[in-house]
């Protein structure tokens, strides 16, 4: 079963260098136990966003162990991420997750 056009459909088939390359980028980014359970808590939370206070009392995880781990996810695009006044609040961004799961489908 083929997926969009910007994204591999799974891994029926032969993907290019440059698709393999992203997915690649995209299965490290979470491929890392904190960095799963942050995706969870998003997904989780409602509108599929949190601000950094919430994620780091729930993975007891310390506020700069938790930036590092968002900003993976940012600069993977699975997470997206909006300053709101002192909090910065980040939102999964649901292409990228797809693209995700289309590999295992």
């Amino acid at each position: 079963m083929a997926g969009p056009a910007c994204c591999p459909g799974g891994l029926g088939s032969p993907l290019d260098r440059e698709s393999a390359t992203d997915l690649a980028r995209l299965m490290k980014a979470v491929a890392d136990p904190a960095r799963l359970q942050i995706v969870s808590l998003l997904r989780a939370a409602p509108d599929c966003a949190s601000c950094v206070c919430d994620i780091t009392d729930a993975t007891g995880l310390s506020q700069p162990t938790v930036s590092h781990h968002l900003k993976v996810l940012f600069d993977a695009g699975i997470v997206d991420r909006e300053k709101r006044g002192y909090w910065t609040w980040y939102s999964l961004l649901p292409t990228r997750l797809s693209e995700l799961g289309a590999v295992f489908a």
